[in-house]
């Protein structure tokens, strides 16, 4: 099929271009680059530099180019940045999201596929996460998430646009082959933060909080390979069939992993030690978030193939090591 992917760009982006690519698909991506890597995508692959938001563009790329899904990563996703200016992210990741779901209409494409997030459940009330736990979130980012999928899903009450939500984990790791990998700026992520204190790109990394109710006393977190979250979106294309399709799926390993146990894998894969500081707890971390994936499994046919923390490390040390500026490199 045609797929047009917005944001791809970006880290998850750039990565879902590449499997559609390796499943037989003909990806084109619309990226406007703020946050996006115009070399994170390869030359033969059709590009558009352009704005989400700018609904009769967007509308007459779907038309021209013959596009049959819709797939959706182009978000604001700074947590903290989201609380300071939550204008900012309920304009793009809503607003905008709105415009690009109006020119979908106007070119009569009817598939959609929404990168969503597990910030939508906010503290959760038991773990691991199902996808039927009640979702609270505790910033603007998560909100404007839980926004988008209530539209969705009234969308496709009517049967105007059926959707696939992937509610994810923590985004890591690279393509196996190196070429591409994470870069953003500012960096936020736990992996790349160990691997830049690790070759000394910055003094040390902060640890917030050791005191949480866990085996170590550090934050526990589910872990996911970007390849791994990519292939899930393509398993669920026929899914989108049905003109009234809504699905919903968490997207993680379902194995929890310490910050402290990610440093100790990055010394182990890198052979580099990463100094480390103690910090204070950040308001609004809740101790442990991890994922029940039955349902991807089952409904997708779907399995994390990098389950080792060290493989999907690995792979970010392959693209870090021969890119340290990252895509400046």
């Amino acid at each position: 099929m045609n797929v047009l992917v917005v944001g791809g760009a970006g880290y998850i982006g750039s990565h879902c271009v590449r499997q559609l690519q390796t499943a037989g698909h003909s990806p084109l991506v619309l990226d406007n680059l703020v946050y996006g890597h115009r070399h994170a995508v390869a030359s033969d692959i059709p590009f558009f530099d352009e704005d989400l938001g700018n609904r009769h563009a967007v509308a007459q790329i779907l038309k021209e180019n013959n596009i049959d899904v819709v797939m959706h990563f182009a978000a604001y996703a700074y947590v903290g940045e989201s609380v300071t200016e939550p204008l900012k992210y309920y304009e793009n990741n809503v607003g905008n999201t709105i415009q690009l779901l109006l020119a979908m209409q106007d070119a009569g494409v009817t598939k959609f596929v929404f990168s969503s997030t597990c910030a939508t459940y906010g503290v959760p009330q038991s773990l691991p996460i199902v996808e039927d736990l009640p979702q609270s979130p505790i910033n603007p980012y998560g909100q404007t998430k839980l926004q988008v999928e209530a539209i969705l899903k009234d969308l496709a009450a009517i049967g105007k646009i059926s959707s696939a939500v992937f509610r994810y984990f923590n985004a890591s790791g690279a393509a196996e082959d190196g070429s591409i990998g994470e870069c953003h700026d500012p960096e936020t992520h736990l992996i790349p933060l160990a691997i830049d204190a690790a070759t000394g790109k910055r003094s040390a990394l902060k640890i917030f909080g050791t005191d949480y109710p866990t085996p170590d006393g550090t934050c526990l977190r589910d872990y996911i390979h970007v390849d791994d979250l990519s292939r899930a979106h393509i398993a669920v294309f026929d899914q989108l069939e049905d003109p009234k399709a809504f699905v919903h799926y968490n997207l993680g390993t379902g194995r929890p992993t310490s910050v402290r146990e990610i440093l100790d894998a990055v010394e182990k894969v890198t052979g580099l030690p990463v100094p480390a500081e103690e910090a204070p707890r950040r308001a609004g971390d809740p101790p442990s978030l991890y994922a029940d994936n039955t349902k991807a499994r089952q409904g997708l046919g779907w399995e994390p193939q990098h389950m080792d923390i060290e493989s999907t490390i690995a792979t970010a040390w392959k693209w870090h090591h021969a890119n340290p500026d990252g895509y400046a490199s």
